[in-house]
């Protein structure tokens, strides 16, 4: 039997087009961002979009814990030259593909150059054989990342409706609108106890945009405290497909359905733009 390696290589050579890319980020951590990541990469999935997710919490990743899964390679393997880029991609639920970030603090790394070319030299297959892919960062801006974050089609920035954490979703938008002020980013309220509570954070951080920098921000919508997500957390599985008839599968769900419609046709329209973004921004420093 061919192995999912070989496999692999084979769909690269056969397919041509080019991945739309997201990154998803937050300004502080322990807002479910990583699970929201997973849940909505296993939607668009679930769609037949061919679809990769990336843990890029090198170090430190969740995705493959949330997975219930412990993936002998990661991304540091792939970017310190130990291993083919087609080897270290997994299989998920709903014929999801994800990279893990690999856990244990041993495998911390600090970007450099030579990691930054590793990257620019695995995305230019990448992006071949996908039709989404999912960047899921660590939280806050961090060196390697914030590159990434910018080079990417769309930003998807996770808050709750702590203080806190609305005040660093700010922060992180800032941050990024000062080093793209195109960027198109949306909202995603986490953890809400109704509708109203998500519409005024987004509310608060829409007009702190506009006010002090004058830029537009999306509402990617809300997601409810669910103690159904907290069950598949710990069952270690999506909880759009462990519980799909939970108040939180159906929001996502409906969440990807506009989300789609909003962009049709969008994925195979064929652009380099994500490696040629990533590239300037690699070679300009």
């Amino acid at each position: 039997m061919m192995d999912q390696a070989q496999a692999l290589r084979n769909h690269m050579l056969s397919k041509q087009k080019t991945a739309k890319v997201i990154t998803v980020v937050s300004g502080k951590g322990g807002v479910g961002k990583s699970n929201f990541s997973l849940n909505w990469a296993v939607a668009l999935s679930s769609k037949g979009y061919r679809t990769l997710l990336i843990d890029m919490d090198i170090g430190m990743g969740n995705v493959h814990i949330l997975l219930g899964e412990n993936p002998k390679q990661s991304i540091f393997h792939y970017l310190k030259g130990q291993a083919a880029i087609e080897d270290i991609i997994h299989k998920g639920p709903a014929d999801l593909d994800f990279i893990s970030g690999g856990s244990g603090l041993n495998n911390l790394m600090e970007w450099q150059s030579e990691e930054m070319k590793q990257m620019l030299k695995g995305f230019e297959k990448l992006q071949k054989i996908y039709d989404y892919i999912i960047f899921d960062m660590g939280a806050g801006a961090t060196a390697g990342g914030i590159e990434l974050t910018i080079a990417a089609d769309e930003v998807f920035v996770v808050a709750t409706s702590e203080p806190t954490s609305i005040m660093d979703a700010y922060s992180m938008m800032k941050f990024i609108h000062l080093k793209d002020p195109d960027k198109t980013m949306l909202l995603l309220c986490n953890r809400v106890r109704n509708d109203s509570e998500g519409t005024a954070v987004m509310q608060r951080l829409k007009t702190a945009m506009q006010r002090f920098l004058n830029k537009e921000i999306y509402y990617l919508g809300n997601l409810p405290e669910d103690q159904n997500v907290r069950k598949a957390v710990s069952a270690q599985y999506p909880f759009i497909l462990q519980f799909p008839a939970a108040a939180g599968s159906k929001k996502l769900k409906s969440m990807v359905e506009a989300y789609l419609d909003n962009r049709p046709g969008e994925t195979l329209k064929a652009s380099n733009r994500f490696l040629k973004r990533l590239t300037s921004i690699f070679y300009s420093k």
